[in-house]
């Protein structure tokens, strides 16, 4: 310290406060946010402080001095535990047989008010579904919107809520759907629902959960003009409430016979305490088999996931891709799935 510069100095002090808070960061999914709620909010910006930690190592690494140690320490402790936020991982075996697919898709009421002013932005929604063709679609912020038709999925089932106009959520299928249900979450719109769904000779559970919304306006002028205090209060309250929803349920995901699939927008990510418990043992698709930083909100500053697709271990995820469709604020993912069928 004593042979840096008075800036390098300065900006030694900035890389430390970085790795402090990164380093903070990794307990989070150890940490319920009942107990610790502002402190949750760090979850959020994982991506941010890794990649500010990066550019600091590499900063000293250029420059040769030592300094280079206290980002490169804290980021290797992050890649043991968590693993990388950019996955080199890419496709197995997309060819395999017995395979089907699974999209998760947040499609915000298919911009029922317009936040895309562009013409028939639900029409091209409808489009995009029917041309990737999943077997199994999971959507979130659902209305059933009169321009939209979904009919080619032969099964569904839905839970909507509300008024004037109806949304909620939905899970489509070409599977028959033998059993269905939802897991109401209290002082929401937000909940959980599943489908029992059969396949050859094998039974699926198909969840799909939309955890407590974080309500950020994601405008870089919006958010210069919200108060900071406020604003970290707010969604400390609403990781919170993602707590309490999280451990509805996972009381009724423990009594599931079947093995199952999980989909979902989490309002949260990989580093947070609510996906760290509704994954338990399942694989996330996206470590399995995806490919660069699996960006799936539109965030204009850094990229942030929030939607997922967990699976049993008994399936192998052969593909996972994350599309560049931009017609909602959260961009649709994929699993292409395959598993061996139950003999007679």
């Amino acid at each position: 310290m004593k042979t840096l510069s008075f800036i390098n100095k300065i900006i030694y002090l900035i890389n430390a406060v970085f790795a402090i808070l990164l380093l903070l960061s990794y307990i989070l999914p150890l940490t319920p946010p009942k107990s610790f709620s502002v402190l949750s909010v760090l979850s959020l910006g994982v991506a941010f402080l890794v990649c500010c930690n990066a550019l600091f190592c590499l900063y000293w690494l250029v420059k040769l001095k030592k300094q280079f140690l206290l980002s490169f320490v804290v980021l290797l402790v992050g890649y043991f535990s968590f693993g990388s936020i950019y996955q080199f991982s890419g496709s197995k075996n997309e060819e395999a047989l017995n395979h089907f697919k699974v999209m998760n898709y947040n499609v915000r009421l298919f911009n029922l008010y317009n936040w895309i002013p562009e013409p028939n932005i639900e029409t091209k929604m409808a489009d995009f579904i029917k041309t990737e063709s999943p077997e199994i679609l999971s959507i979130q912020e659902y209305h059933p919107h009169e321009n939209i038709d979904l009919s080619f999925f032969k099964y569904k089932y839905e839970k909507l809520s509300g008024k004037k106009n109806k949304y909620g959520q939905a899970i489509f299928s070409q599977y028959p759907i033998v059993n269905s249900g939802s897991i109401e979450f209290p002082n929401t719109g937000n909940n959980a629902i599943f489908v029992d769904v059969v396949r050859q000779r094998d039974t699926i559970r198909v969840y799909n959960i939309h955890l407590e919304s974080l309500r950020i306006n994601t405008d870089a002028a919006s958010l210069k003009n919200e108060d900071s205090e406020r604003l970290f209060k707010r969604v400390g309250t609403t990781f919170k409430m993602q707590q309490a929803q999280a451990e509805l349920f996972l009381e009724h995901k423990n009594k599931c016979p079947y093995k199952m699939i999980i989909c979902g927008d989490f309002n949260n990510t990989v580093f947070s305490y609510v996906y760290r418990a509704i994954k338990e043992d399942l694989n996330d698709a996206f470590i399995e088999s995806g490919n660069g930083f699996g960006r799936t909100y539109d965030f204009k500053f850094f990229p942030i996931r929030i939607d997922f697709i967990l699976t049993d271990p008994v399936f192998s995820v052969n593909n996972f891709k994350t599309y560049n469709a931009l017609y909602s604020d959260h961009y649709p993912i994929m699993a292409t799935l395959s598993f061996e069928q139950t003999k007679e």
